[in-house]
């Protein structure tokens, strides 16, 4: 089975068809979309920037990851959660759509780049946690996040209009 008649066979699926026609549904369903990618992105710019050494830089590393992480987890779970039923409400929308499929790449690369720093710097941070100014490799992991994360938006954002659409 192809990608694309993959992406046509769930396009098809009666459940995905109530969703994209559902009256009020979807627009909840995009509305939560966008409320809990707020509340992640936002969490995720405070703690880059503290890593990046522009913004609460008198505030230990570890107190902010502390309390921001589970709230990131929360926003970035319901963001999941609703993406991929948008996802599922549209399958044939976002299979031909460069934003999208940019957007998909970024995601992965920030996750990428969280994973690699939580598994090196982030191991040391007792050395660095009050330094107003962290390591180079915790400044880099930060600044590298703000822009994968700020490309994620304006691709999401862009996936809507569908200027270009691949074949």
């Amino acid at each position: 089975m192809s990608l694309r008649s993959w992406f046509e066979w769930l396009d098809a699926l009666p459940s995905s068809i109530a969703i994209r026609e559902s009256i009020y549904g979807y627009p909840a369903l995009l509305t939560a979309h966008v409320v809990s990618m707020c509340l992640f992105a936002g969490l995720v710019v405070m703690m880059d920037l503290r890593l990046a050494g522009i913004g609460n830089l008198k505030t230990p590393i570890t107190q902010i990851q502390r309390r921001l992480f589970p709230w990131q987890m929360l926003g970035m779970t319901l963001n999941a959660i609703t993406g991929a039923i948008l996802f599922y409400g549209q399958p044939m929308r976002y299979y031909g759509n460069w934003a999208y499929w940019t957007k998909i790449a970024l995601m992965v690369l920030a996750g990428v780049n969280a994973l690699i720093f939580h598994r090196t710097i982030y191991r040391g941070v007792a050395a660095w946690d009050t330094d107003a100014v962290a390591p180079f490799g915790a400044r880099l992991a930060g600044g590298l996040s703000l822009v994968l994360w700020a490309g994620v938006v304006v691709f999401g954002r862009l996936t809507a209009y569908n200027w270009f659409q691949l074949q």
